[in-house]
């Protein structure tokens, strides 16, 4: 099966040679730049573990409908624990997602993870691969700052301790009653800094190019697929692109579908107002608004029924 998007090993960052340093450098930022995607290999997550964070999840969201329930807290606003089939709907769009999901924060943050006492085991895989998860993303940020000339560390810490989640999501054979408009995910775009959407059970993601039309993103095993979010977009002034994607509606009436995206976040605090380095590879004129993190996150909670 091959790959639509352009496929880097992060081995060539971490492991290689200065010139091949250079030239994952130079093809995170030409990827982020024209399609706002790429596939990551060699990412040192075991492929062991994502099986099994597939297999608790799987055990998760088989619990009754009652007993998931009792871990949906609308206080938080979907941030932790469960979130009910068709709760979620994208941005502008009338229809719910075709999905439910779980999610899961740093340990040791406020709120606290919620965590479903009927699957001891998904606690700490979820954990473990949470971490592993932000130490690959912190990588990609690192490269990132090198390709748009930034100094060291300016992107990477600000995710240090951050509202970064991972999205533990079901998406359960397509119910007869559903709306005839409604997809698994709607057209969207992510709102973080970006995402590393750890190798789905089944195909159905597809990016939307220039011209309207949709491009399918195998699921190959042992490939994440990254993309860039708003936050990242506002920040270098447009010059990584954050693009449209959707998850579509299976052919069989029976399939399902398991997903692991991770939304790597700054910190609330952190102002997003576009930084002069790319405001001056762009133009020279500030594109994207000034404001927090916090107050971008609010927004868009807001807008997909969160909040």
């Amino acid at each position: 099966m091959s790959q639509s998007i352009p496929v880097l090993s992060l081995a060539d960052f971490l492991d290689r040679t200065p010139a091949q340093r250079d030239q994952f450098v130079a093809a995170i930022g030409q990827a982020l730049k024209t399609i706002g995607f790429f596939a990551l290999e060699d990412h040192g997550i075991d492929p062991e573990l994502i099986a099994a964070a597939y297999a608790s999840a799987a055990a998760v969201f088989s619990l009754p409908p009652a007993t998931k329930a009792r871990y949906e807290d609308l206080r938080l606003h979907g941030q932790r624990g469960f979130t009910a089939f068709g709760r979620e709907h994208a941005k502008d769009y009338p229809y719910p997602d075709l999905k439910e999901f779980w999610h899961i924060g740093r340990s040791r943050t406020t709120p606290a993870n919620l965590w479903p006492q009927e699957v001891p085991s998904f606690a700490p895989v979820m954990l473990e691969l949470f971490e592993a998860l932000d130490r690959c993303a912190t990588h990609l940020l690192t490269a990132c700052e090198q390709f748009l000339g930034l100094p060291p560390t300016t992107l990477s810490t600000m995710t240090t301790n951050g509202p970064t989640l991972l999205r533990v999501i079901h998406y359960p054979p397509i119910p007869p009653d559903a709306h005839p408009a409604s997809l698994r995910a709607a057209p969207h775009e992510d709102i973080n800094l970006i995402t590393l959407l750890g190798e789905a059970t089944a195909p159905g993601l597809e990016l939307q190019r220039v011209d309207g039309t949709w491009q399918a993103i195998a699921a190959i095993p042992g490939q994440i697929i990254v993309d860039t979010g708003d936050m990242l977009q506002n920040l270098t002034n447009g010059l990584f692109k954050s693009t449209t994607h959707r998850v579509t509606n299976p052919t069989g009436d029976r399939d399902q579908r398991f997903s692991l995206p991770f939304f790597v976040h700054p910190r609330p605090e952190v102002d997003l107002t576009p930084l002069p380095e790319c405001v001056a590879r762009s133009g020279n004129h500030p594109r994207y608004p000034s404001l927090s993190a916090a107050t971008y996150l609010q927004q868009r909670l807001q807008e997909i029924g969160l909040a």
